[in-house]
């Protein structure tokens, strides 16, 4: 099945080589890195834990993690991966005091795996959320390294994918020495899988132990885009195609309904490749529209409409926000985290798909910390986001409370960093 697999892997890596060329802007970055060219390490004798986060949700998520790991274990050098390049670029800037490397995570061939082992020798990894590399965990194996999956999660919708396969699944997790699962339903299915059930763990989820203090940058974006409670900011965050057209939609119909105080829009779409095809949607709708990414002007504190087309900025805009709007769930992708603008005390709405983070969203929408669109049709989207907004926008008791409410939720969660800590330090002692 690894022959399979691997032939497979190649196969659709040569299928992909045109994308990659004609997408450099998205692919090329960390091209070589993904293929084992890996920067300069010089072991030093301590044990290296090598700490992987896919993207910027992962990585924003391992920030108390990597606090405690640095405090836990001072004799370990920790070093950082992602897979993507906005990942990549946040992990630089957060990490670059506390990580020994930053680095992309090689593609899943035996060869770029082996040079990576080989490169940085890693005593443990672990593995943010749920990482299931065939080859990379059998080669760590190999190695004698250590793989832990911390704050694991995994969907009904991944499981039941993952099941298609199940024996060879099976076979690939007995390479897993411990997993930290975010909930009980995330470790049932992970053991309905195969892994060993003295392996899984339920630690919580490690996001509820994000603190969050506005800094220098949202009081910096505050004032170049004159944020006032007199034009309240409405902030769509990590949007998908095509959930801007539908906010845009729903933006048009509130400054149609005569609101006391017109909001402002500040659109944040998930994946930077994107921001051009955005910025074309937004000049369409005869709004006066700014780009962060453009030079300062007076008419950034007067534009309607604003595109964050930055990396990394995204949770220093949420204190700035009246209401955020959580996007990836007004399409089957299933959601993004709502744990961010949750720790910033901001109220939230959502679309219908949340079935990436299940668990969360039930739980606020139980302490009515979170207001969720209902299952619509497609033509009745942008109406229901208007309702929505509109509502929102003219009770401040409402947004009080749903604020109040989240940051609850928040508090009683608290506490996973501390589980996955208490598990890792005999996982930790292991290896060496």
């Amino acid at each position: 099945m690894y022959t399979l697999y691997s032939f497979l892997l190649t196969v659709g890596f040569i299928l992909m080589t045109p994308i990659f060329l004609l997408k450099r802007e998205k692919y090329a970055a960390g091209f070589r890195q993904r293929l084992g060219v890996l920067p300069e390490f010089v072991p030093d004798g301590r044990r290296v834990v090598w700490l992987h986060c896919v993207s910027v949700g992962e990585t924003n998520a391992a920030r108390p993690l990597v606090e405690e790991i640095l405090k836990s274990f001072p004799d370990c050098r920790l070093i950082v991966s992602t897979t993507t390049r906005t990942g990549q670029e946040l992990a630089r800037e957060i990490f670059k005091d506390k990580a020994a490397a930053v680095f992309y995570f090689p593609f899943d061939f035996k060869f770029s795996v082996r040079r990576a082992l080989r490169h940085f020798r890693p005593a443990a990894i672990l593995l943010v959320e749920t990482e299931i590399w065939f080859n990379f965990l059998r080669e760590a194996n190999k190695s004698g390294a250590l793989t832990a999956i911390v704050n694991g999660r995994l969907s009904e919708r991944s499981c039941r994918r993952y099941s298609y396969i199940k024996n060879f699944i099976r076979r690939v997790l007995t390479y897993v020495d411990l997993a930290l699962m975010q909930g009980n339903a995330d470790a049932k299915r992970l053991m309905a899988l195969g892994a060993h059930p003295t392996k899984v763990k339920v630690t919580g989820n490690i996001k509820f132990d994000q603190s969050f203090e506005p800094g220098a940058l949202t009081g910096a974006l505050g004032e170049r885009f004159g944020i006032t409670p007199e034009a309240p900011l409405i902030v769509a965050a990590s949007t998908h195609a095509p959930e801007e057209r539908r906010l845009l939609e729903a933006f048009k119909l509130l400054w149609k309904d005569s609101l006391e105080r017109l909001p402002r829009l500040l659109l944040v779409p998930r994946h930077p490749e994107r921001f051009d095809e955005v910025a074309g949607l937004i000049a369409e709708t005869g709004f006066e529209w700014v780009r962060r990414s453009a030079a300062a002007s007076e008419k950034d504190r007067r534009a309607e409409i604003i595109l964050l087309d930055s990396i990394g900025e995204l949770r220093a805009v949420y204190p700035l926000a009246e209401i955020v709007f959580v996007g990836g769930s007004l399409i089957p992708h299933g959601g993004q985290s709502i744990l961010e603008p949750a720790v910033a005390g901001k109220p939230i709405a959502t679309g219908f798909y949340t079935m990436n983070f299940a668990a969360a969203v039930r739980e606020f929408l139980e302490h009515d910390a979170l207001i969720q669109l209902p299952e619509t049709d497609e033509q009745s989207i942008a109406g229901e986001l208007a309702r929505v907004f509109t509502d929102l926008l003219k009770d401040p008791e409402k947004r009080a409370a749903l604020s109040r409410n989240a940051l609850d939720v928040m508090r009683r969660n608290r506490g996973a960093t501390a589980r996955t800590i208490e598990n890792l330090k005999p996982f930790l002692s292991r290896a060496e």
